[in-house]
């Protein structure tokens, strides 16, 4: 067998368990954008301000990011299973909480609970793949990653298909995909009997870990990226002013290319440049596409085209950026993990409401400009520090062989 045909095997040929772990993650990930095609009608329905609505997003995105920070502290004294199937019941409880909601209050007061769930299982899945998937720590992330995209591609998807029926029936589709994930890692997710017991992680791990320049740096570029990013995600249903179906079907593409690019654009992307300029080149794009679609905003083929572009350059992104965190310091994985991750949800739960408030103010364009800007200011933070960023970039050599030998191995 060539290298090439061994690496996509790597990739591809995984353990059952990594695939059982993956599939969980897919679920997890549907939550974030399952409520977009929703938005509109929940906002109608039960009698609340786009504003109101977006807190959908921010309550969980602000459990999510906070609950990040303590998660290892947690995996590393109960076990990386138990932690996700505890995050996993979390998530199935308050999605069905949510589906049988009465009010807006209370919606949002659920939605905080499944993302404290979703903090439990999302840092625990990235670090239990990276340990259990064959071939590197390359190949594992992009399995991860692909699972984000495929998971806020179906997630859209889903929303808008049971939202043509009610608002309530998205939420009742999770709570059942949460219980076939529940029952998949309990099955398949083994711990082998003389497995070592990982070492206790200190309460404070964490916060410690972004005392770490590069990390630290990683992190605060990571809060003004997923501002970009849920700019896009999350106030581009009212504009479009599709039904619930059309704005599923349109973050349905979205989604489809951020995982396209989470797999094969970001290896191929990495076999010219240094990751750190991979950065640089593809953020300010974002922030191109932002601007287009903020300035045409009232063209709907146009908002269309700009949210699947960006869909796309932000598969490009994800994958970098984790790739970077897990390479750029010793601290390890499953602490880098939740830092980065905790710090990046926080920055993401400001910009829902920050975009409904802007555009009751200044009009549509305003939340896009000012998800450019933020795009902006992370290529800014990212280039300004690319000295603190050496080891990913040392680290980049490795990354091109195997992102190589993947690409052949496609191609035979």
């Amino acid at each position: 067998m060539s290298s090439g045909e061994q690496k996509k095997a790597s990739l591809w040929q995984q353990p059952m368990q990594v695939w059982a772990v993956a599939f969980a993650s897919v679920v997890a990930f549907m939550g974030i954008g399952l409520v977009d095609p929703i938005l509109p009608a929940i906002a109608d329905q039960l009698h609340a301000t786009p504003a109101e609505s977006e807190l959908l997003f921010t309550s969980y995105l602000v459990i999510t990011g906070l609950m990040m920070l303590f998660t290892s502290f947690i995996s590393s004294r109960i076990g990386a299973k138990r932690t996700l199937l505890i995050g996993l019941s979390f998530i199935l409880v308050f999605a069905f909480l949510c589906a049988i909601s009465g009010s807006v209050d209370m919606v949002i007061g659920f939605r905080a609970g499944w993302g404290l769930g979703n903090a439990l299982f999302i840092s625990t899945a990235l670090a239990t793949i990276v340990g259990a998937a064959a071939g590197g720590s390359a190949n594992a992330i992009m399995l991860y990653e692909a699972a984000l995209g495929l998971g806020l591609a179906v997630g859209p998807l889903v929303g808008g298909l049971l939202g043509e029926m009610t608002w309530r029936a998205p939420f009742f589709g999770v709570a059942v995909l949460m219980a076939v994930a529940i029952i998949a890692i309990s099955v398949l997710l083994k711990t082998p009997a003389d497995a070592e017991r990982p070492a206790p992680v200190r309460l404070t791990a964490a916060f410690r870990a972004l005392g770490n320049p590069a990390l630290g740096l990683l992190a605060v570029a990571a809060v003004f990226y997923n501002i970009s990013f849920f700019v896009l995600l999350a106030y581009s249903p009212f504009p479009l002013e599709f039904s619930a179906l059309g704005i599923g079907f349109t973050f349905f593409g979205w989604g489809l290319g951020l995982a396209i690019t989470s797999i094969w654009g970001a290896p191929l992307l990495l076999r010219f440049v240094k990751r750190t300029t991979a950065i640089a080149i593809v953020l300010p794009l974002i922030a191109i596409d932002l601007v287009v679609a903020g300035l045409l905003v009232h063209s709907k083929p146009t908002l269309v085209t700009c949210i699947v572009v960006g869909g796309l350059l932000y598969g490009f992104m994800n994958t970098i950026l984790t790739e970077t965190v897990m390479d750029a310091t010793d601290v390890p994985r499953s602490i880098a993990s939740s830092s980065y991750s905790g710090v990046r949800f926080l920055g993401g739960a400001a910009a829902p409401p920050i975009a409904a408030i802007l555009a009751e103010s200044w009009g549509d364009t305003a939340p896009y400009v000012f998800g450019a800007v933020a795009a902006l200011i992370a290529a800014v933070i990212v280039f300004s520090g690319r000295r603190l960023l050496a080891r990913a970039d040392g680290a980049h050599e490795s990354a091109v062989t195997e992102a190589e030998a993947v690409l052949l191995g496609d191609a035979d």
